[in-house]
């Protein structure tokens, strides 16, 4: 029989205590999580772009988490938000701008949003039809940095980065002009129309325009403006004129520019400098006068194809123009007449001479100048400038066989002396004229005529009974002696025997003839009243 083994004894356990800190794995997956969330955190919120707000008028074209913000052509950021005002009146899109183009958002940066538009014919934003709308920004250059802003309804036409510079005109009306319609110098476009406002007195309207570099050199401080709209048209002594800058301006409209001809200017216009701007070219071309003097000249014939703005010619030179007519009622000689305003420069009446070389004036004074004139002659009449339209215009000539007259000074304006149009004058010759034949007694030396007709009547009437029938008499006499001498001219005549009685006969009948010659000759009264009986003692 077997013993059993002994089994060997095992070391008693001894317990050990498990350590507080001590990390489990699992934990070691929440933690990274925690800490990668943590970093993305940290990490979006440094990369978070500039928040920006933009208001307009209204929210066409904006949708929130869609409408991108870019800047030529590149997105820098996105609409996140659409609200309206308190006030319910506009609305402001708020936006997230990255962070790297923080420093374009200053004062005078520019937002607006691009749509299909159609202005100063020109078509953009066309691409937005597929793509959908989005907002533009064209950056300032104002060290202010600014997050509000007030969005543009139309898109600025001349970008902040484009070379040249703006100008400010001041017309009485706008015409065709437009946002972006063109400027021409010299017909080559060289500019746009950037805006135009109407001034607070609601007189006149201030455009602004662009002139792109380098073609701003050329708008010196003299350069004139003027709308280029259309055709502009003209009929002078050359014939028919018809200008225009282009097939453009004529459907669009346009402003030109040009110095004067004889402008002696080199200096170019700073930016933002005033001009006028004028209706047409002539207007702008017209010699600008520094002294301007007003006086009145009363009509008493008709005005009629007068207007404001018609020449005061002086032989071929326009020396000024018609400001203003109207009428007047005189009490004391109880007529009208038709006063016209109008402006002299006296620069433009001049009588140059040489003297040593030296050039030289009337006078200096236009008053003096004024009364130099009058008591030389001088008056203003009414002429017609075109027989077909009927315009009329005012001349200032010389008529020595005007009455005396002088400046009515006491008035203002002055006063000056007219002569009647010479149709007017032709007119009043033939009244006068006629008046003169009303007082010739035609009656008077109608019976007269008649008189004297009926006296002829009378004489012809004797002449017919008492001339005629002697003279016929004496004609049948005539004829009698010539068949006689025709006879005794026969061959079987007694021609030979009674010569001698023929001859006689013959002389006797020609002495007849001569006492009644001189006799006719003496008395020709007898042809009318016949032959006197003597009176006897």
């Amino acid at each position: 029989m077997s013993t059993p083994t002994e089994e060997p004894e095992l070391p008693a356990a001894e317990p050990v205590p498990r350590s507080r800190w001590r990390m489990q794995l699992v934990w070691l997956v929440p933690i990274v999580a925690i800490l990668i969330g943590g970093w993305l955190a940290v990490k979006a919120v440094m990369e978070r772009g500039e928040q920006i707000s933009i208001s307009f008028k209204t929210g066409d074209g904006l949708e929130a988490g869609k409408t991108k913000l870019k800047f030529k052509d590149v997105d820098i950021g996105v609409v996140e938000a659409v609200s309206l005002t308190p006030d319910h009146k506009r609305v402001v899109a708020k936006a997230e701008v990255t962070r790297d183009v923080s420093d374009l958002l200053v004062d005078n940066t520019r937002f607006w949003v691009v749509r299909p538009r159609i202005s100063g014919g020109t078509v953009s934003g066309l691409g937005t039809l597929l793509s959908g709308s989005y907002v533009d920004v064209d950056v300032g250059n104002s060290p202010k940095a600014r997050r509000s802003f007030v969005g543009l309804e139309e898109p600025p036409v001349i970008a902040s980065d484009v070379p040249g510079h703006e100008y400010t005109l001041h017309g009485t009306g706008l015409g065709s002009l437009d946002v972006g319609t063109p400027v021409f110098f010299r017909r080559i476009q060289v500019g746009q129309v950037a805006s135009y406002q109407l001034d607070p007195d609601g007189h006149g309207v201030t455009v602004k325009v662009f002139v792109n570099a380098p073609y701003d050199r050329f708008v010196r401080t003299d350069t004139r403006f003027w709308h280029a709209s259309g055709v502009d048209m003209s009929f002078d002594s050359s014939g028919l004129r018809v200008e225009t800058q282009s097939i453009v301006s004529i459907i669009i409209g346009g402003i030109a520019f040009e110095s004067p001809p004889d402008s002696q200017v080199e200096t170019s216009a700073d930016t933002s400098t005033r001009f006028e701007l004028y209706t047409t070219r002539a207007d702008a071309m017209k010699m600008h006068d520094r002294i301007v003097v007003k006086y009145v000249v009363n009509f008493a014939d008709s005005v009629r194809g007068l207007t404001v703005g018609a020449p005061v010619d002086f032989r071929g030179v326009d020396i000024g123009e018609v400001t203003a007519i109207y009428t007047r009622f005189d009490p004391d000689t109880r007529r009208f007449s038709s006063p016209v305003e109008i402006n002299l420069y006296p620069e433009r009446f001049t009588s140059r001479y040489q003297n040593d070389g030296a050039g030289g004036h009337i006078t200096d004074d236009p008053r003096a100048l004024a009364n130099y004139l009058v008591e030389h002659g001088f008056r203003f009449q009414l002429r017609t400038g075109n027989l077909l339209t009927g315009q009329q215009y005012l001349a200032l000539d010389y008529f020595p066989d005007a009455p005396k007259a002088s400046i009515d000074w006491s008035k203002t304006p002055p006063e000056m002396p007219a002569i009647p149009r010479t149709l007017q004058s032709l007119q009043e010759s033939v009244t006068r004229l006629l008046a003169k034949i009303n007082n010739i007694p035609f009656e008077d030396i109608g019976k007269d005529a008649r008189s004297t007709l009926r006296t002829t009547n009378a004489m012809l009437g004797q002449l017919n009974t008492q001339v005629v029938p002697k003279a016929r008499d004496t004609l049948l006499s005539a004829q009698s002696t010539l068949d006689s001498a025709n006879a005794a001219l026969q061959p079987d005549s007694s021609l030979q025997q009674s010569t001698e009685d023929a001859m006689r006969e013959l002389t006797r009948t020609a002495a007849s003839l001569r006492t009644l010659a001189d006799y006719l000759a003496q008395h020709p009264e007898s042809l009318v009243r016949g032959k006197s009986e003597d009176k006897k003692p």
